[in-house]
């Protein structure tokens, strides 16, 4: 991906935001568990910077975790949906290569589907710097259970589509493409879960990731109305049940 083409995706969620706010999937109670687990400390009372926030779907589970949460947020439109939704928890404009947070300031940094949108080589100091000593770098990702049958079906149409391997970009992530350097020791951990949602809201939920967004809804209306014609054979009933295995690398600092 050119860095050209990086940037047009990463501003493409802006003119989408209330779509993603309506469609994305959130994340299970076991991920937060999974993440106090290796941090060796609970959420409740710590002070956490939610980075890459979006709507803040991952913000408002930490704030109910009890955790003193801050959401960053680069996206002016993502920004805005995030304040209607969430407007007790504070927001600030900023991004993963240089962090609008002072020094030692936060027991986590969280990156729920971004770390992906920050350059490793100046996003993993500016993690180093903010955090706490002993504090935790979380990164997580929703990513489709290809062990399900149609899952990767559907997942094969997908990237025939995109040009792109979804199963090659599962196995992607990894401690090596968190932190090229090998600066930190990244644990890994995956949690499985599911939820069942109308064919209209999958549908939607795909079409509000970033590939799709930068063809354009016109471009990409041939593909969906295909997609519905297969789920519709496959889920008569109009419900299906989305399966993810939620990725989770956490790395602490030096105490």
């Amino acid at each position: 991906m050119t860095a050209s083409s990086h940037t047009t995706r990463a501003q493409s969620f802006n003119a989408a935001a209330a779509q993603y706010a309506a469609n994305r999937p959130s994340y299970p109670t076991a991920l937060f568990d999974a993440i106090e687990d290796l941090a060796g400390r609970p959420l409740t009372g710590a002070r956490v910077a939610d980075v890459g926030a979006g709507t803040g779907i991952a913000t408002a589970l930490l704030h109910a975790r009890g955790a003193d949460v801050i959401a960053v947020e680069p996206g002016d439109g993502m920004a805005a949906q995030f304040r209607r939704a969430h407007p007790d928890i504070p927001i600030i404009l900023g991004d993963g290569n240089t962090l609008p947070l002072a020094t030692s300031s936060a027991d986590f940094l969280t990156y729920a589907q971004s770390w992906h949108w920050t350059d490793p080589a100046q996003a993993v100091p500016e993690a180093v710097r903010v955090l706490r000593p002993g504090g935790a770098l979380a990164l997580w990702w929703n990513t489709d259970a290809l062990d399900v049958p149609w899952i990767a079906e559907a997942a094969d149409r997908t990237g025939r589509y995109l040009g792109v391997n979804v199963a090659a970009e599962k196995r992607g992530v990894n401690a090596r493409v968190a932190d090229p350097t090998g600066r930190l020791d990244f644990a890994r951990r995956e949690v499985r879960w599911s939820r069942h949602v109308s064919i209209d809201t999958h549908l939607a939920n795909i079409a509000s990731h970033s590939q799709f967004l930068v063809h354009g809804e016109e471009a990409g209306a041939a593909f969906f109305a295909e997609e519905r014609d297969h789920l519709t054979r496959a889920f008569p009933d109009g419900v299906v049940e989305e399966v993810y295995d939620v990725i989770l690398l956490l790395a602490t600092t030096t105490p």
